[in-house]
């Protein structure tokens, strides 16, 4: 099977095991400074062909057209891609999205995955198209999630599906197999906008379970927060417990060397997290430290929620 040559968009390592795969990468633009193996794709492809962050202006896509690509592929490339672009290559473009769309459109699909309590999720290849995330669906792989993930881990256990589904695509186009492509059901889209810190402000009226999710779901970055006492604190590892006795939703004591707050329903013991400064920086913070904070802000309420 000869390989396909592909214009390429994202992060490297899709890009190297691409051509490990004997395609070859006749340019890559890479979508971020500092990636893990763009030295490795610079050796492997020459300064000429890799571009670090490049503007998908008409300069650009007009070098894409003079690479004459069969394909072009993106893989965590975090904008637009123009048409213009796109239309270079016979074969058209696709890239995979790290949700099973038309559910979780959009840039952060973990957290919206973890904090809604789906029990499943996965990768989706899809065409490119001129709106985010909206092309024809050519493949999918579903990854079930562990209740105790974080958003890092559940990107981190789709990387892998992921990868696999972009080999296995350009595989079968390459083979000259005629992939079967299906339109979105726009009645079933879910958005995935990155949240802000409205929504990461901890509600302690809600379930101790619901919060956990939520802590998990913007967990470690950017991190749900709240206030003890005058102290604003990123929460980013929590463990279900029960409702300490005599206490309302956001209020807190020590209890056995650990910070415990009242949620709406049951409790929640505060595990890891970031104390931000007055210079905004945020410092780590561990069990110890966030029970000294709350020991300090003593027992009545002064949590926001």
């Amino acid at each position: 099977m000869a390989g396909l040559r592909i214009a390429f968009l994202g992060l490297p390592i899709a890009a190297l095991l691409l051509a490990e795969d004997g395609h070859e990468i006749v340019l890559a633009g890479i979508c971020r400074r500092g990636a893990p193996g763009t030295r490795r794709l610079r050796a492997l492809l020459g300064d000429a062909r890799v571009d670090v962050r490049p503007t998908l202006a008409k300069t650009y896509v007009r070098r894409v057209h003079e690479a004459r690509p069969d394909l072009v592929v993106s893989w965590f490339w975090t904008t637009k891609i123009p048409a213009a672009l796109i239309a270079a290559a016979p074969l058209g473009g696709f890239g995979v999205h790290p949700s099973l769309l038309p559910r979780w459109r959009g840039p952060d699909p973990y957290f919206w995955a973890i904090d809604a309590g789906d029990a499943t999720t996965g990768v989706t290849a899809h065409r490119l198209a001129e709106e985010y995330d909206t092309g024809a669906l050519l493949g999918r792989r579903v990854v079930p999630i562990d209740p105790r993930w974080s958003s890092w881990q559940l990107a981190r256990a789709l990387d892998g599906p992921s990868l696999g589904l972009v080999r296995e695509l350009a595989g079968r186009l390459a083979a000259g197999e005629r992939v079967a492509e299906a339109l979105q059901d726009e009645s079933a889209v879910t958005e995935a906008p990155a949240p802000g810190d409205e929504l990461l402000e901890i509600d302690w009226r809600a379930s101790a379970d619901r919060i956990a999710r939520r802590v998990r779901a913007a967990a470690p970055y950017p991190g749900a927060w709240t206030f003890i006492g005058e102290a604003a604190v990123v929460v980013t590892r929590v463990e279900v417990v029960e409702r300490p006795r005599g206490v309302e939703p956001g209020e807190g004591r020590v209890l056995g060397g650990r910070a415990v707050i009242a949620a709406g329903h049951g409790g929640l013991a505060l595990l890891e997290g970031r104390i931000v400064g007055d210079d905004d920086v945020e410092r780590p913070a561990d069990v110890g430290a966030l029970a000294t904070i709350l020991s300090r802000a003593g027992p009545s309420r002064g949590l926001s929620g």
